[in-house]
């Protein structure tokens, strides 16, 4: 193989690999979007959310609960679609079961303190995504990792922050906008 057709192989497959981040696109717009509602809905009825002890609890768990199920299914169904795996779609599907069970844990033990999770679920999913920006080399996660982290810092700021709105603003601009970013982006770089 000459020089010239070995580097056109080598953009071929970037070129693929990078037209196969669609599916990824769909889990962050999902997310995205889902956490920004459940914010905003429990920011702006507070006495619907938290009108009993545990069903603030309950609404913060069991609506992600199923919200990982129908991604989890649909990501199966676009693996199977597919056909292969490959070692980047590996270690992001462990990356992001690594965050699902320590989103677990760390609701158990805000409940524990009786503390809010927020800011500790936006610095792990701040680094969850800078993780996964650099492995797919994709400057729009990249950014929302950023984001995430960032505001984790200014919350230790004198400025009072309200988590919820707080979390919706985060997960709007660090997974949604590069989700969109990514669902739209050309295959051919």
């Amino acid at each position: 193989m000459k020089e010239q057709e070995q580097i056109d192989l080598i953009n071929q497959i970037i070129n693929k690999n990078k037209g196969s981040l669609k599916p990824l696109s769909k889990n962050f717009i999902f997310w995205g979007l889902l956490i920004s509602l459940m914010s905003l809905v429990h920011y702006y009825f507070p006495g619907i959310i938290q009108s009993t002890k545990y069903s603030s609890l309950l609404f913060w768990t069991i609506t992600p609960v199923l919200g990982m199920i129908f991604t989890v299914y649909l990501n199966i169904k676009a693996r199977e679609k597919q056909g292969y795996t490959t070692y980047i779609g590996r270690a992001l599907k462990i990356i992001w079961g690594v965050f699902n069970i320590a989103w677990l844990l760390i609701v158990v033990k805000s409940l524990m303190q009786h503390q809010t999770p927020v800011w500790d679920i936006l610095f792990l999913l701040g680094i969850v995504l800078v993780m996964s920006g650099f492995l797919v080399r994709s400057n729009a996660i990249l950014f929302g990792g950023g984001i995430c982290v960032l505001t984790v810092i200014l919350e230790s700021s004198p400025l009072l922050l309200e988590p919820l709105l707080v979390n919706a603003w985060v997960c709007f601009f660090g997974m949604f906008i590069p989700g969109i970013i990514i669902y739209y982006s050309k295959k051919d770089v």
